[in-house]
């Protein structure tokens, strides 16, 4: 698979990630341990590099996976963690006081099964601690080799100059893709003047652009606490994946890998990590890096998008709270 630069820090990793939430942490349905192993292991012989998680996820069950699915590959993989919520718990709050930040990055290398971590994102920005402060704690992580680069996730611009100013963020993790393109307003001019990497989650609108969601989905799904996975948003947004699978069809691609395709079109420094737990998923999507789309028909896709009004928020008003503004 090909490589790509995260901007200008010298991170480089498949141009397609691995985003591991959903493995044991997602809708109520994740697979078992030696599942997850399996497909983590898939993923690496297909050619990805980059994985995603978080001590958050599970808590902590999810970097334990992650540590054992990919330690016979250590040297050749980037994994990337998380730091930021109290407890590790996003739905308690936020917490990246610098003695918390040492704990939960001692607490993860273990988890990982690691002397160091490649990417140390900050998960969610703490209004309580100056970001000064946070990046200041993970350059002295960084100087002890225990951590190798430095990344935010869901930052506005200010934020990113202020840490950046401090220790350079090498890279950006936030939601991008057809279904949510409010960071191409001031997110992305940013960290191309800044030279950092843009990592979207979430590339495939949580699934929404697979076109396999058509009606309410299950009681033990997480995205139900999601206003846009209301049944009736649902509903009202079906027509941005209907227009979309009318141009994926013209060019004999899924509607999935051509969402992914047009992300990977839009900067060379852009990575994204969708996740899946079914092999034959990993598959389509390290199929849309194949993908050349022409400058028509990304101006297409644009247009179609742009012409459309999606409805319903990203996130529940708990969590809608924590984005940094």
């Amino acid at each position: 698979m090909e490589k790509r630069k995260l901007g200008n820090s010298g991170l480089e990793v498949s141009a397609l990630g691995f985003g591991c939430m959903g493995l044991n942490f997602l809708d109520g349905k994740g697979l078992d341990k030696n599942e997850a192993i399996t497909l983590l292991r898939n993923a690496v012989e297909r050619g990805v590099t980059f994985f995603d998680t978080a001590e958050a996820y599970g808590p902590y069950t999810n970097e334990e996976l992650v540590g054992e699915g990919l330690q016979p590959y250590r040297k050749d993989v980037i994994i990337a963690t998380k730091f930021g919520c109290k407890d590790a718990r996003p739905i308690t709050g936020l917490d990246s006081r610098p003695e918390t930040i040492r704990a939960v990055t001692e607490a993860s290398l273990k988890r990982l099964k690691t002397d160091y971590i490649d990417l140390l994102y900050q998960h969610r920005v703490d209004p309580n601690v100056p970001i000064e402060e946070v990046a200041g704690t993970v350059k002295d992580l960084i100087q002890e080799g225990k951590v190798k680069y430095f990344g935010l996730s869901e930052a506005s611009a200010t934020t990113i100059r202020k840490a950046h100013a401090i220790q350079p963020v090498s890279a950006l993790q936030s939601e991008y893709s057809l279904f949510w393109r409010e960071p191409e307003n001031e997110i992305i001019p940013t960290l191309e003047e800044l030279g950092i990497g843009f990592v979207p989650f979430s590339p495939l609108g949580k699934g929404f652009l697979t076109g396999t969601i058509n009606s309410k989905l299950a009681d033990v799904d997480r995205r139900n606490i999601i206003p846009r996975f209301s049944e009736e948003n649902i509903k009202a947004n079906l027509v941005l994946v209907e227009a979309l699978t009318e141009i994926a069809k013209q060019k004999n691609v899924t509607t999935g890998q051509l969402a992914l395709a047009w992300l990977l079109a839009q900067k060379s420094w852009i990575a994204p990590i969708p996740g899946t737990t079914k092999l034959h998923r990993l598959e389509e999507n390290i199929g849309s890096t194949n993908i050349v789309l022409t400058a028509d028909e990304i101006a297409k896709i644009n247009t179609t998008v742009n012409g459309i009004t999606l409805v319903g928020e990203r996130y529940p008003e708990v969590l809608a709270k924590q984005i940094d503004k």
